[in-house]
């Protein structure tokens, strides 16, 4: 455990809350910075019926792309490997895995069953304690979602090495953005977390969408539109991408919403009479509850995981600023103080965090903060940074990063809490207002 450990942490400035223990001495423990990823061997995936092999190869290679890219692990090369894995139940030597300095060990087969049905069997072994990790799993899924399956794989890696869930089996929704900048096309899309598997949900049309949010079981959308010709709070199930207006009746503009963790109440700005507040009602319009009122602009409302309160941006103080109130509107305060402009808030999902868009001194950040307002810490840096959205497991940021210039534009990227792995995510063009999903079921 200590050659473990004095390989993996290094100190920051600000911790990360320590992941829960795992039974035995192979974890890593995420306190603080990670400089030595922990190396995880993964020998090829067999084959276990006719017509597996590709499949197999295809799962080993996203589970290890899951694994590497959060820069926690690192691959053993194969060519490296001593003993070689011929069957599923083959003794572990583990000798020969400490001496290519593997701390993680995992074994996969692959078969086809019934009608283009693919069955994975996986094992984790801890080769310090040349023991298994957690007993073997399996999961099956149709051949054509093996992507869905390796993610799997890798969040239970993942879990069982960190003690923490994982992220990998999620879908962020985002807003596509083609065209001239003069003339851009908005429509809202969906892919797996990594940018794979894009699908739109909207139509190829002059409409302009905004900000798409996730119901808590990640089955619907909120989302703001202009449609009508003015913003408007709308509602989209993902499966029948049929949207609606959220509710007709309430002032000139609607936008910002957001689910509340029930997964039954929304929260969101109304515009009347030159005036921005922050609303809530059940989703089938009932309900409706004003929560500020004020002369100032108050938007952006994000509700904490336990649904007791929300945080949102202000410029009641003078400038725009982050502010929490009860979830009835009672006693809203300010929590951020440091120079420049705050915006987006977005709680996170462990509820230890306040992830916001900072601006200062002609630069954009994303940065995070403690829901007193201590422990600021800017991640990002950049021309135009904004919008953050929470990976599942409270770790990962994503968010948009705009670029100057006629032909500038947006893509995504993401980052972990510490402000280290900053990475493009792929899509196959230009991306906004991303929006990351729950963990799928």
């Amino acid at each position: 455990m200590i050659r473990l450990l004095a390989a993996c942490l290094m100190t920051l400035s600000m911790a990360w809350p320590a992941a829960a223990q795992s039974a035995g001495p192979l974890r890593i423990e995420i306190t603080e910075g990670i400089i030595e990823p922990l190396p995880v061997a993964v020998p090829t995936f067999l084959s276990e019926t006719p017509g597996a092999a590709r499949i197999a190869r295809s799962i080993e290679r996203l589970l290890i792309a899951d694994l590497v890219g959060t820069q926690l692990f690192r691959e053993v090369p194969k060519d490296a490997h001593i003993q070689s894995i011929d069957t599923f139940d083959a003794p572990v030597r583990f000798p020969d895995w400490k001496a290519v300095n593997a701390q993680a060990l995992v074994v996969g087969s692959v078969s086809l069953s019934g009608r283009d049905q693919v069955v994975v069997r996986f094992r984790l072994y801890d080769v310090f304690s040349e023991r298994e990790f957690g007993a073997s799993l399996q999961f099956a899924a149709p051949a054509d979602n093996w992507r869905r399956i390796a993610h799997k794989v890798a969040d239970t890696v993942y879990s069982r090495i960190t003690g923490e869930t994982g992220y990998f089996d999620s879908r962020v929704v985002f807003v596509s953005e083609t065209g001239p900048k003069n003339r851009r096309r908005k429509r809202l899309a969906i892919m797996d977390y990594d940018g794979a598997n894009t699908q739109f949900l909207t139509g190829d049309n002059n409409d302009i969408v905004l900000a798409p949010r996730f119901s808590p079981d990640g089955s619907w959308l909120l989302y703001t539109s202009y449609r009508t010709g003015s913003p408007r709070a709308h509602i989209l199930n993902i499966d029948d991408a049929r949207p609606r207006l959220l509710d007709a009746s309430i002032g000139n503009m609607t936008f910002s919403p957001r689910f509340a963790p029930d997964g039954r109440t929304v929260v969101f700005s109304v515009e009347q009479g030159g005036n921005t507040d922050i609303w809530r009602m059940n989703v089938d319009g009932s309900n409706k509850q004003r929560l500020t009122l004020h002369p100032a602009i108050d938007t952006a409302p994000s509700f904490s995981p336990d649904g007791s309160r929300i945080v949102f941006e202000s410029d009641r103080s003078g400038t725009q600023q982050i502010y929490i109130m009860s979830a009835s509107g009672n006693l809203p305060r300010r929590i951020s103080f440091g120079p420049g402009r705050y915006g987006t808030p977005v709680w996170s999902p462990n509820g230890d965090y306040i992830a916001f868009t900072k601006q200062n001194r002609g630069r954009f950040h994303i940065g995070v903060m403690r829901i007193d307002g201590s422990e600021e810490r800017l991640l990002t840096a950049s021309f135009l940074d904004e919008g953050p959205t929470w990976s599942p497991n409270g770790r990962v940021l994503m968010f948009a990063r705009g670029t100057a210039g006629v032909n500038g534009g947006f893509s995504i990227y993401s980052v972990d809490i510490s402000g280290r792995n900053l990475k493009r995510v792929p899509t196959p063009a230009g991306a906004s207002d991303p929006a990351w999903s729950p963990l799928r079921n």
